[in-house]
């Protein structure tokens, strides 16, 4: 595949940016939860490699694994960080894939804010779900209680603004509760969970600075399950 701007964003999953702190909280406590509500699925189908701890933890767990990625770069940084991991994968642009075979469960996880067309690849890749099967998709919360706080505080005036940070990555936009439920309804399918993942009190190096214990970080995530408004990422399930 042709070099293509994909490759540009890799030095942001390379493990030298503040903010992989908050991603590898997020992105090893999630995939437990799909896990959990994916009951004796077999076979999952994943859409991008990002920073690998969700690819690294599916393929322990699922018997038939295959992940999409369309930047040659991610995946060489991916093969470098998990030599041992045995999942397939595909270099592709989400847009040309297919395939006759359908899967139990299909993980789109934070992917919608970096595409052109969410509405697009969600009504794609229904055609790849089996009977009965189920999709899940994670996004960033715009309204994380971080940001509201700074919101209220007159720090950031517009909670929707996307950060330095967010270019790094390729993001192009942000949801909320609201908006998320809206995306999933427009493409055709019904909402069955909706979930909070991280509830974030404070920016990421007060947190930091804070040095909390590992059991305080688990509980940030546990209750943040149930305020989906309020944490730092949403996990939504639907059929």
């Amino acid at each position: 595949m042709m070099e293509n701007i994909l490759d540009s964003h890799v030095k942001a999953y390379q493990g030298d940016n503040i903010y992989d702190f908050d991603n590898e909280i997020i992105l090893k406590w999630y995939p437990h939860r799909v896990i959990k509500f994916s009951n004796a699925a077999k076979s999952m189908l994943e859409l991008g490699l990002g920073h690998g701890y969700t690819t690294d933890i599916f393929s322990k767990h699922f018997s038939r694994y295959l992940v999409l990625d369309g930047s040659a770069a991610v995946i060489e940084n991916f093969k470098n960080k998990y030599p041992e991991c045995k999942a397939e994968i595909i270099e592709t642009y989400f847009e040309n894939f297919t395939t006759t075979e359908r899967f139990d469960v299909i993980n789109i996880g934070f992917i919608l804010e970096h595409i052109d067309n969410p509405n697009q690849i969600l009504t794609k890749f229904k055609e790849y779900l089996a009977p009965n099967g189920k999709m899940f998709v994670t996004v960033p919360n715009a309204e994380v209680l971080n940001r509201r706080l700074g919101n209220l505080a007159g720090l950031l005036p517009d909670m929707t603004v996307l950060s330095e940070n967010d270019y790094l990555l390729g993001h192009k936009r942000y949801y909320t509760v609201k908006t998320l439920t809206r995306e999933i309804e427009d493409a055709g399918y019904k909402l069955e969970r909706m979930e909070g993942i991280y509830l974030k009190p404070f920016t990421t190096q007060q947190i930091i600075s804070l040095n909390f214990d590992k059991n305080i970080i688990d509980a940030l995530c546990k209750v943040g399950i149930d305020y989906p408004e309020l944490s730092c990422g949403m996990l939504a399930q639907f059929s």
